[in-house]
């Protein structure tokens, strides 16, 4: 196979993996335009329409879906092959694909991710935030990292953080306006805001707990979010009452723009994981990985 058809069979197998022109360009660190082209080239080489493209949406035609079929195992076997080398190295190399939730992204940046690096030189790390719901294996990432709760019971978990403390915060000028809430079931009476689960597009009810009972309040309140950094920031600004992770609150506690509230009763999540699909033989960069971020983690509380 020469280079160029190799070049072509590679754009077009991403392409149709993530059904997107944007998302593959991005993996294979080229331009949208040049993609198109080479996918233009591809089809007219072989004689036949091999995408389907909208506004949109991109989708593999009949022939398409035959000619992926084929392809699609071939490059993970070049992929499974060239990782099969890195066992002779001193240090494992190689890019290592991660998906984090925002949240998670935050949090692993200076503490594991920036002495990762450093310390393993050869390997890139190209890191993907999004808090909906996300398949590593069509998305093609090594793992994800996110709260235990998220995680999918095929998969492989390692937890990194041993529990995710939530909080429930206003603004003081709130508080000296409408109260303080005394217990849970006081939140009835407050503008509370509200996040819509980008995992599931549900907007939850707040949990709590109480001599080691959980139990949920539905609440009410005119702001209804889809980022919970947007949350955190309307509840500076004083519009009402925010549930959130205690670290993504803990910046603006700490220079009294919000104070926690009810906190002997918000609960404590089951903790941070590094998860990926089961497999025989796992990535060298992504043992490197874990096995660095489990150090790097230890004793650590979110």
């Amino acid at each position: 196979m020469r280079g160029t058809q190799f070049a072509e069979f590679s754009a077009f197998v991403a392409v149709a993996e993530h059904r997107s022109f944007t998302k593959a360009a991005a993996e294979l660190g080229v331009s949208t335009s040049s993609l198109s082209q080479t996918i233009r080239a591809l089809e007219e080489r072989v004689g036949v329409r091999l995408l389907n493209r909208t506004t949109r949406s991109v989708a593999p035609t009949e022939a398409g879906e035959r000619l992926f079929a084929q392809l699609q195992p071939t490059f993970a076997g070049f992929e499974t092959a060239v990782e099969s080398i890195n066992a002779f190295r001193e240090k494992p190399m190689g890019t290592l694909r991660l998906m984090m939730t925002r949240p998670t992204a935050f949090g692993v940046t200076d503490p594991i991710l920036a002495p990762f690096l450093a310390a393993y030189p050869d390997i890139a790390v190209d890191v993907v935030v999004d808090d909906g719901h996300v398949d590593l294996v069509s998305g093609r990432f090594d793992a994800g990292l996110t709260i235990g709760e998220r995680i999918e019971r095929d998969m492989i978990a390692v937890r990194l953080v041993e529990g995710v403390h939530i909080t429930c915060v206003a603004s003081p000028a709130y508080l000296e306006q409408r109260g303080t809430p005394e217990t849970p079931k006081d939140l009835r009476e407050h503008e509370c805001i509200r996040v819509r689960s980008q995992w599931d597009g549900v907007v939850h009810p707040w949990h709590f707990r109480q001599n080691g009972q959980t139990f949920d309040v539905v609440t009410s309140g005119r702001l209804l979010v889809n980022d919970m950094y947007l949350a955190l920031r309307a509840a500076a600004a004083g519009i009402g009452i925010a549930y959130l992770p205690r670290n993504t609150a803990s910046p603006f506690i700490a220079n009294r723009r919000l104070v926690s509230v009810l906190e002997n009763w918000c609960p404590v999540l089951s903790g941070v994981y590094i998860y990926y699909p089961s497999r025989r033989q796992i990535p060298a960069p992504l043992q490197a990985f874990i096995d660095f971020a489990r150090k790097a983690a230890a004793g650590q509380t979110a």
